[in-house]
Parts: C-alpha cells; structure tokens; sequence
C-alpha cells in the first residue's frame, strides 16, 4: 500500500519543490521507490516546467508526465487565472485519478501543492481543497525571513481547520544570515504543534540530496 504526503508552503517561493525533492530522495534511501506529483505548475522557461523536470528527477520510477502533472499552465501567475487563459480549468477530480494512479506504481508519492495552501485552483477550490480531496498528511515548508512566524501560524490553523494532519514541518532558509533565525526556529517548533521534520540551510545553490541527509522521516513514517 502507498504512502502520500502533501507539500505546502507559507507562501510561493518558500522552497517546497526543494523539499518535495529532498523527501523523495531520503524515502529512496530508506528503500523505497517515490514518484513526485506536481499536480498544477504555472511559470515556463523555453518551454520547460523546472519544478516538474527536478520532481522527475528525484523519483525513483518514472511514470507518464500527464500524471505527474497533470496541468501545465506558460504564465508565472495565480494557476485559477492562467487556467482561465488557457481556456481550461482546473479539476479536482483529475487531478485525484492521475494520483491514485501513481499509487499503483509507487511506495511514496510526494504531492508538492501550487503557491500557498488556499491559493485558488478554480473559482471555488484552493489548493486546501485538494490537500482534503487526496486526504494527505500535510508538511509544511517554512521559508524562514522576516513575517515567517505569522505566516506559518496562519497556515498551520488553516490545515488543522481542514480538517488535515500536518505531519511536520520544515525550516527552510530561503534567506542569507537571516538575524535570529536559531530563535525563530524554536519559537514556530514550540507553536506549530507538529514535529520538525528538519531544517535546510540558505545555500545559493539548492541540493536535494543534501537535504535529505538532514531530514527525520520518523514522523513521516508514523502516518502510515
């Protein structure tokens, strides 16, 4: 039986398809064989969906590309009006048979979501909404500056008020020498009310794999 998990983030930005990477990559340590979802991506360079390609990348099985992503929008804007734009829109229900799919071909599928967790999907789903569609544990991945103990509050009770588990959470440095970060580390880690699952160090250069050493999967796998 597969296991999933949702990545979701106080904000764009904040590094969840470095995370989603990084728990691919410590799940395929650990044995087992992952597929990443990106279910909706917006923003192309020449062509190309760079969250989609390293998600790839990082899975140990390769499955079609429809349903690892199943919407692929050229604009870098909100995904509801890019899909407008594109003359389409974005279903829920899609998107839940393209991941019951990947079930069937994986241990582990890490659903990296789109922007933040109510960004709008259509004009009456969020990102939220699919999180509680999939029913997914939830990590949340803080990008740790300044306004990141309020933001990551706001999202933690978001989660619980869907009705979700947040399985843990993740520091994510997204900024150089950020002033206090140590105690800001502690003060979401004695709020949050979820385990940290690890914390990734600003690096201009962003490494998955290194990452991944740093993460605790324990409480991860304890969902299952």
């Amino acid at each position: 039986m597969s296991q999933g998990f949702f990545v979701t983030g106080t904000d764009t930005g904040v590094g969840k398809t470095l995370v989603a990477c990084a728990l691919l990559r410590a799940f395929a340590s650990s044995g087992k064989s992952t597929i990443g979802m990106k279910p909706v991506v917006a923003g192309s360079e020449n062509g190309r969906w760079a969250d989609v390609d390293a998600l790839i990348g990082a899975s140990t099985v390769r499955a079609p590309v429809k349903l690892v992503n199943p919407y692929a929008f050229e604009p870098a804007i909100a995904p509801h009006i890019a899909a407008e734009l594109a003359g389409a829109r974005i279903e829920i229900e899609t998107i839940a048979q393209a991941y019951e799919a990947l079930c069937r071909q994986a241990e582990i599928v890490v659903v990296e979501g789109v922007g933040g967790f109510l960004v709008p999907l259509n004009e009456r789903d969020t990102a939220a909404d699919l999180a509680r569609r999939l029913a997914l544990p939830v990590v949340l991945v803080v990008g740790m500056r300044l306004g990141c103990l309020n933001h990551a509050l706001l999202t933690r009770a978001q989660i619980a008020a869907s009705g979700l588990r947040c399985a843990g959470w993740v520091a994510n440095c997204i900024v150089p020498d950020m002033p206090r970060l140590g105690e800001n580390i502690r003060a979401l880690d004695e709020r949050l009310d979820c385990p940290l699952i690890g914390a990734a160090p600003y690096d201009h250069d962003p490494r998955p794999a290194a990452d991944a050493a740093r993460f605790n999967l324990d409480p991860l796998e304890a969902t299952a």
